[in-house]
């Protein structure tokens, strides 16, 4: 797996302070997408033990407190993706089990594979659906459209992130 960019502090994906790591690979293409960069497989940087050992560094840093990771793309569960992001969600939820982990993907719940499944037991949150230009609303929270689903996975997920419209 590549990915593009780490956030060891963002704000803007998810509820509270998080590390956010965008992957790269794609195969929706979505008209209009905000990260275009990242749809090709081949792009960015090869994901590594070390930067795997450094977002855990990061969620257990007590100096800044983080509510959990965000992943995001290119789309996290490309099917290319899907082995490695497993087995980072595993080690982020066996290492830092009070952290949330919220993912976005252009595939819809009811599109999952059995191995893209195997994921949602250690996600809290899932954002499903594509991109779609002519649905497009910035007001929207955590979402680029309206067609997009925020799904609260997790008994956390249920209890502390509001239900959006």
């Amino acid at each position: 797996m590549n990915y593009h960019n780490y956030y060891p502090v963002d704000v803007v994906n998810g509820l509270g302070t998080r590390c956010t790591l965008f992957v790269a690979g794609c195969v929706h293409q979505c008209k209009g997408c905000y990260n275009q960069s990242t749809q090709r497989l081949d792009s960015g940087h090869p994901f590594t033990e070390e930067m795997a050992d450094q977002i855990i560094r990061d969620l257990s840093d007590t100096r800044i407190k983080r509510r959990g990771l965000s992943l995001s793309g290119g789309d996290p569960l490309h099917p290319a993706n899907v082995p490695a992001i497993l087995e980072l969600v595993t080690r982020v939820k066996e290492h830092c089990p009070d952290k949330d982990i919220w993912c976005w993907t252009g595939y819809r719940l009811d599109e999952l594979d059995e191995a893209q499944r195997a994921l949602l037991p250690y996600l809290d949150v899932l954002i499903d659906g594509r991109f779609e230009q002519e649905l497009a609303d910035p007001s929207l929270l955590w979402r680029g459209s309206s067609n997009q689903v925020i799904h609260r996975l997790s008994q956390r997920a249920q209890e502390s992130v509001p239900a959006v419209e």
